[in-house]
Order: C-alpha cells, then structure tokens, then sequence
C-alpha cells in the first residue's frame, strides 16, 4: 500500500507540475492546450502538486 500510494504522489506532483509550468506559460506544449497562459490552471497545478507532495509525505511516514 505505502508503495502505491508514493507512486500515486509522485504522479499528482508530475501532472501538477506540468500543469503550473503550462497555466504560467512556460511550457508552451502541447500547442492547442487550452491550458497554456492561464492562471487559474497555474493554481490548479500547483494545489495538486501539493497533494501529491503531501500523500508522498504520508505515505514515506507509514510503516
């Protein structure tokens, strides 16, 4: 369990990520994203990153 819930984190702070890259328009991929420049994807991103950084957290804690 405490595996799969790491990789779970992991995968919540990599689509975050990438979401907060595309919403603050830095990661310009791909092209017809309507996701690109847009700040309320950059808050989106970056609340499921924290998730998932905090599951991971969680999940690193169990025994």
């Amino acid at each position: 369990m405490k595996f799969v819930l790491q990789v779970a984190g992991v995968a919540l702070m990599l689509a975050g990520g990438l979401w907060t890259l595309q919403g603050l328009g830095l990661v310009m991929w791909p092209a017809e994203s309507f996701m690109l420049a847009e700040r309320q994807w950059a808050i989106n991103g970056a609340l499921v990153f924290g998730a998932g950084a905090a599951l991971f957290w969680f999940a690193s804690r169990r025994r």
